[in-house]
């Protein structure tokens, strides 16, 4: 799930971006509104992270020009502009979740993958492929009743492949929802991965390859 975090502190956008990705998040982080707006029109995300006092105007103001154009991502206000008012005015402008500053980072990636989760195309918390099984809420994967130890991004990439099981997920499709900005799209990333997971899961192989096009899961025969 990709996630943008809207934040001009860099101490603070660095623990946010940490945190996150540590959770499994793929995020991108920009400094201001223009950046922010920049990133949206570019970009397909899951959730945005929004503080409102930026250098160059006030969150809610970006947040209610994203509702005036029908943008539907969910926003979680992140500020320490906190009171009741403040609260009021930020559901007022269409936020979905608000977090006063000082936060629990726990408390952050639970609400964050909350939103990520009431998006418009839910991904099941819980997916069965033959012995595979795979417990999103949790974060969890066994296969043949045996726990297996996955990577963030491993984990990632095998649950969006989860989710649409039989279908064919494009490379192309796999980093916009897996990885951030930072990733580079011609590299073969996404093929490294899915030799680890092939890997991991051992035989018989569920993750077959559309040459050319990209991967799609289902159970064999």
């Amino acid at each position: 799930m990709r996630v943008l975090a809207v934040e001009d502190d860099a101490e603070l956008g660095h623990e946010v971006v940490s945190g996150l990705r540590q959770a499994g998040f793929a995020v991108d982080w920009v400094m201001d509104l223009a950046a922010a707006e920049e990133s949206l029109t570019a970009n397909t995300y899951d959730c945005v992270v929004l503080d409102r006092g930026l250098p160059d105007g006030d969150g809610l103001d970006l947040l209610g020009r994203w509702r005036a154009r029908r943008s539907r991502v969910p926003v979680l206000m992140l500020t320490a502009m906190d009171g009741i008012a403040e609260r009021v005015a930020g559901f007022d402008h269409g936020a979905d979740d608000y977090l006063g500053k000082p936060f629990a980072m726990a408390e952050l990636v639970a609400r964050v993958g909350a939103l990520c989760r009431r998006a418009e195309q839910p991904r099941p918390s819980l997916v069965r492929i033959a012995d595979l099984e795979v417990d999103a809420a949790r974060r969890r994967v066994t296969r043949a009743g045996v726990m297996l130890s996955l990577t963030a991004k491993e984990f990632a990439v095998l649950e969006l492949l989860c989710a649409r099981r039989g279908q064919v997920v494009s490379r192309s499709d796999l980093i916009e929802h897996c990885w951030d900005a930072m990733a580079e799209p011609m590299s073969n990333v996404v093929d490294a991965v899915v030799v680890q997971l092939r890997r991991k899961l051992g035989p018989p192989p569920l993750i077959a390859t559309s040459r050319g096009v990209g991967f799609v899961i289902d159970e064999i025969g």
